[in-house]
């Protein structure tokens, strides 16, 4: 897939030929100031790559879990995840 950046006054300006260029497959990155803050992708496109980036069942079989894995957390972890300190 082709990627191409753009300004966000070169995006208005000619934003249905953008929007042409994504729906035909090419990655559309936007920018301002000069760093890249949005991409104009083709819905079927960023559908394909969701689907195959996740393969459910991948690792089925090859892991197990410690039997503690469900228990309740010592207190000293859930401070400090909750930012308390003694």
């Amino acid at each position: 897939m082709k990627m191409k950046a753009f300004n966000i006054h070169e995006a208005k300006t000619h934003f249905s030929k953008l929007v042409d260029q994504a729906a035909s497959g090419e990655e559309i990155v936007i920018a301002k100031a000069g760093k890249p803050v949005a991409k104009l992708v083709s819905i079927d496109s960023n559908k394909r790559h969701s689907k195959a980036e996740r393969k459910l069942g991948l690792l089925a079989g090859q892991m197990t879990l410690r039997e503690d894995f469900y228990d309740p957390l010592p207190d000293d972890i859930i401070d400090a995840f909750e930012g308390r300190r003694d």
